[in-house]
């Protein structure tokens, strides 16, 4: 695809100037509410869609909605990265006001590793096309994982990154305000903050393997494939913040994100076998492919609405009936 050099400059000026201007919003630490969140969100999202937009007019039909297609498909993905952004932050015990400022740098590694991964990708694909087989498997594997429960545990104190940082540095078990660094008898020790950065690195480099395979079965050209993911990870910090308590009441978005990668696989065996075994083998276009997800994304969502997780009516009902009776007792008899 021939990307004009100013489309690239101006996803880069966008990037930098947003990171800038969140650096600046957020200077002071503090805690993230729902209302500060949902006004993120709705930026980092319309910021993505107005970029979806130009993309369209500047480069066709074809390529807009292949970046639709995969931004919200790593959107959908990122979900499971909010699961272990609060495990990290509990295993650490983060103190809120700490954990914007802790995923913004989270966010630049993110950024500069998937720019990596995604470059070696795109490079591979177009040389072996049979690779898509392998990342096909890869994504069914993860499938089958999750439908049954069996995703990898992941120990935020014991990820290769954590335990390199000690290696390299001494870490001292209390924090020092947003300091990751401080001077301690003249020598240079490291904050539990950077500890929880490193772990948030290393969980990303495991989410990489899933979502890498998947969006290059969108696309196999390096300016949609990364700034679709871009725009994605931009806006997780907020999405984290907006949903902060509610990730479980959303118990069937887990079999909605093993079904789309399954869709995702089949979609790339179909891809090499018609590259590399019969042109009459079809694939799937991508209006459909973004069809599918929307469909699935949206059923998931209603779905665990609808019928929320088991035992949480009856604990509801329960807290209602204490509440109540509590209520009784403080009133005075007549």
């Amino acid at each position: 695809m021939d990307v004009p050099f100013w489309l690239w400059a101006a996803f880069a000026v966008t990037v930098v100037v947003s990171l800038a201007v969140d650096l600046l919003a957020h200077r002071n630490a503090h805690v993230i509410g729902f209302k500060e969140a949902a006004w993120w969100s709705a930026l980092w999202v319309s910021l993505a869609l107005i970029f979806g937009v130009v993309v369209f007019f500047v480069l066709g039909t074809t390529a807009g909605t292949e970046y639709t297609t995969a931004w919200l498909l790593e959107k959908s993905l990122s979900v499971d990265n909010l699961f272990v952004f609060a495990l990290i932050f509990a295993y650490f015990k983060v103190p809120r006001e700490y954990q914007h400022r802790v995923l913004f740098y989270g966010v630049i590694g993110a950024l500069v590793f998937r720019a990596i991964f995604l470059t070696a990708g795109v490079a591979v694909v177009n040389r072996f096309t049979f690779v898509l087989f392998l990342f096909a498997a890869i994504l069914f594997w993860s499938a089958w994982k999750i439908l049954k429960d069996e995703e990898d545990s992941f120990d935020p104190g014991q990820s290769f990154a954590v335990r390199m940082l000690r290696k390299i540095m001494p870490v001292r078990d209390e924090y020092a305000g947003t300091h990751f660094i401080i001077k301690e008898e003249g020598k240079r020790v490291a904050t539990p903050l950077l500890a929880v950065v490193a772990a948030i690195e290393a969980a990303d480099l495991l989410f990489a393997v899933d979502s890498v395979p998947a969006v290059l079965a969108v696309s196999d050209d390096a300016f949609i494939v990364y700034t679709s993911n871009a725009f994605a990870i931009l806006g997780l910090r907020a999405l984290y913040f907006l949903l902060a308590g509610l990730l479980d009441r959303f118990h069937y978005l887990s079999t909605g994100l093993a079904i789309i990668l399954a869709f995702i696989a089949v979609k790339l065996v179909l891809q090499a076998s018609h590259k590399m075994i019969s042109t009459s083998i079809p694939e799937i276009p991508s209006p459909i492919s973004l069809a599918v997800i929307v469909v699935i994304l949206t059923a998931s969502v209603i779905l665990s609405i609808r019928r929320p997780p088991p035992g949480k009516d009856s604990k509801d009902s329960k807290d209602s009936g204490e509440n109540a009776v509590e209520s009784s007792e403080d009133k005075p008899s007549e």
